[in-house]
């Protein structure tokens, strides 16, 4: 379920931050500074402090479903908005998207065939950080999950620590496999991470 979950999460993510990013680096609108302002202020607040409202919204909306609600916090992580801003502002030219603008190319074409193509390094490094959060969290899924078979792979280590007395050799068997998807995930996109890494470094 992690694996499946993770991978769902960090595939909306990246979307979503990329589009928003693209949204704030290209477009004046009114309350844009206010909106960007908050949204970046929010990295300041731990995920603990809007633990409780952000399960009684979800109850009270009937969205506690599992494989719904423990996607939600990793939909539109503030850092990966900024982090998609910042990398627009400086790898998209104004000038080749009025070019494709005379073109005739709409909007969401622009974005899609254009800056998504320029975004390729961040998004990789991007996505290997949100699938990491995602896999990783431990506390939104243990307040959520009640069932066991609906275990993430956090909680599912935790509850094999406590129910064999604390045998580390099974935990550590179990948390071998668990490193395997991640570690899948850096092989697959380890070419996109580096040259983000490297790009932001340069231009840093």
């Amino acid at each position: 379920m992690s694996t499946v979950v993770a991978l769902v999460a960090t595939t909306v993510s990246v979307f979503v931050c990329a589009l928003a990013g693209y949204g704030f680096a290209k477009f004046r609108f009114a309350g844009r500074r206010l909106l960007f302002g908050v949204m970046f202020s929010s990295l300041s607040v731990p995920f603990a402090v809007i633990l409780v409202p952000l399960f009684v919204i979800l109850v009270k909306t009937d969205l506690g479903s599992p494989w719904f609600a423990l996607i939600v916090p990793w939909v539109a992580p503030a850092f990966g908005i900024f982090m998609m801003q910042q990398y627009i502002v400086q790898s998209v030219p104004d000038s080749v998207l009025e070019a494709a603008r005379i073109d005739g190319a709409s909007e969401f074409g622009l974005f899609r065939t254009i800056v998504l193509t320029l975004l390729r390094p961040s998004l990789g490094a991007l996505a290997v950080w949100q699938f990491l959060q995602s896999y990783n969290s431990f506390l939104w899924p243990l307040v959520l999950v009640s069932d066991s078979s609906q275990y993430t792979l956090p909680l599912g280590l935790q509850t094999l620590f406590v129910s064999e007395q604390r045998q580390y050799d099974l935990v550590l068997a179990g948390a071998v496999i668990a490193v395997v998807p991640a570690v899948a995930l850096f092989v697959v996109l380890r070419k996109q991470l580096l040259e983000g890494l490297s790009t932001g470094a340069v231009k840093g």
